[in-house]
């Protein structure tokens, strides 16, 4: 897969992706993301990106010409385009197994006040949202959002089994894990998983992760 990130800040990727699992991934030519900077593409002397939007309301919006040009330089017939934005559909585990099986994505980093429409009507396949809330950027977004997709890569985790374990795949949340030693601080690994019994671990656990899930109420949206 190949993942091409628009942003005006570049330079904000280049820690998170050369760390642990994506960058064993990237090393064994799994995934290949690539940066880019939506400045490239700005004329005029400042290499203007940005403007006052129409109608009024604070901050500055994104112009259309510097970005539907960067969209456009990396864009193939069998790229599906993804705009990171608040307003969004908010990103489940469907989405991002979805999105794993495509061979390219190129993600658009919102920034300031968003992006001009005509950037969305005219090159955006998906707007996506990472949670009911506002960065800064979409920059943080981008990296929620791959570090999500690139784990349902086959091959990139050690053990692919552990994606049907993980919380969501199954819609709801996984039991309270426990590791050595069995006692720390007063408290102590629950009789239940030390029993041996694995119908009777599993149904524990289970019990324990449906309490939790009434406590949070979390809304499972997949």
């Amino acid at each position: 897969m190949i993942i091409d990130i628009l942003s005006l800040f570049p330079q904000y990727f280049e820690s998170p992706f050369e760390q642990s699992i994506i960058k064993r991934a990237r090393e064994k030519g799994l995934i290949e993301i690539r940066m880019v900077n939506i400045r490239d593409f700005a004329s005029g002397k400042h290499n203007k990106v940005d403007d006052r939007p129409y109608g009024g309301g604070p901050g500055m919006v994104m112009m259309p010409g510097p970005l539907c040009e960067a969209i456009r330089s990396k864009k193939k017939e069998d790229s599906y385009v993804i705009y990171l934005t608040p307003q969004g559909k908010l990103l489940t585990t469907s989405d991002c197994d979805r999105f794993s099986k495509m061979a390219h994505l190129i993600i658009v980093c919102g920034h300031y006040e968003g992006i001009d429409q005509p950037v969305i009507d005219k090159e955006v396949d998906e707007e996506i949202s990472i949670g009911n809330y506002v960065l800064s950027s979409g920059g943080p977004a981008a990296i929620v959002m791959i570090d999500s997709i690139s784990r349902l890569i086959p091959e990139v985790l050690g053990n692919q089994d552990s994606i049907t374990q993980d919380s969501f795949y199954k819609k709801g949340f996984k039991g309270p894990q426990y590791t050595r030693p069995e006692q720390y601080e007063g408290l102590s690994v629950p009789e239940e998983l030390k029993s041996g019994h694995h119908a009777e671990i599993e149904k524990w656990r289970k019990k324990q992760a449906t309490n939790k899930e009434k406590e949070y109420e979390p809304k499972f949206i997949d």
